[in-house]
């Protein structure tokens, strides 16, 4: 209980008790959300995202599958009419699956077997366990669309599962991001070709929740490749941000 109990207290300091933080996050995502606008969070966690878009006047669908993480995103936006919590994984295909949990680091829970075999080699997850599993219910982004409509914006940040979710999309979405990190690099190059496959996109990376752009103008995919080459060797996470291009 007390793992548990820190857990979550570590996630709420790091993404909630930041001074600045919240302003940063509002005037990085105005760039793609405005009153009005659907955005999907899928991989809520403790809800940092859902509170910046809520600012910028959006209509959120916050999906988190953790048990725990649910209890606090319910308390924090559970009576706002323009937030749907979404008790729900996102795959390729509706159903079940095993969601392997870290009491102590919630934020690399993961439904990927693969990616937690990948990134346990590494040394800055030496000290991270999955101690406990639980089956959730598993919905697609393409299901999602047809409830909620289609999104101006969607994060995914599901720890290795993103290649599932995007199996899951027939269409492309005006705007999204998807976590890159150097130590599964192959998997960050799939996904990043599903996204070259679904949509004439455009590219930028923002390192490790700086909310800062990598680089002035946006990227093509090549590029990108090349900028994940000089990323590599830091060892530094971050997320990649693809917009469609302006037709």
């Amino acid at each position: 209980m007390l793992t548990r109990a820190w857990g979550i207290a570590r996630s709420l300091i790091i993404y909630h008790g930041q001074p600045g933080r919240h302003r940063r996050l509002v005037r990085f995502y105005g760039q793609f959300l405005g009153p009005g606008d659907v955005a999907f969070d899928i991989g809520a966690h403790v809800g940092s995202r859902v509170r910046a878009w809520r600012s910028l006047g959006a209509r959120v669908i916050a999906v988190e599958p953790q048990p725990d993480l649910l209890r606090v995103l319910r308390t924090f936006f559970g009576r706002d009419d323009q937030v749907v919590i979404a008790p729900v994984a996102v795959g390729a295909t509706p159903g079940t699956a095993q969601l392997a949990l870290s009491t102590a680091t919630p934020t690399v829970s993961t439904l990927s077997t693969s990616w937690r075999d990948t990134v346990s080699a590494d040394r800055s997850f030496a000290k991270v366990r999955w101690d406990r599993s639980v089956e959730v219910p598993v919905t697609t982004l393409d299901e999602m669309i047809k409830e909620y409509g289609e999104p101006a914006f969607c994060k995914i940040d599901v720890e290795g599962f993103e290649a599932e979710v995007l199996a899951g999309l027939s269409n492309p979405v005006r705007a999204l991001s998807f976590e890159y990190l150097p130590m599964a690099h192959d998997a960050g190059l799939a996904v990043l070709g599903q996204v070259e496959a679904l949509g004439d996109y455009e590219y930028n990376y923002s390192p490790v929740e700086t909310m800062r752009w990598a680089r002035e103008s946006w990227m093509s995919a090549a590029e990108l490749v090349a900028l994940f080459g000089e990323i590599r060797p830091t060892g530094r996470s971050g997320d990649v941000y693809a917009r469609l291009r302006a037709s």
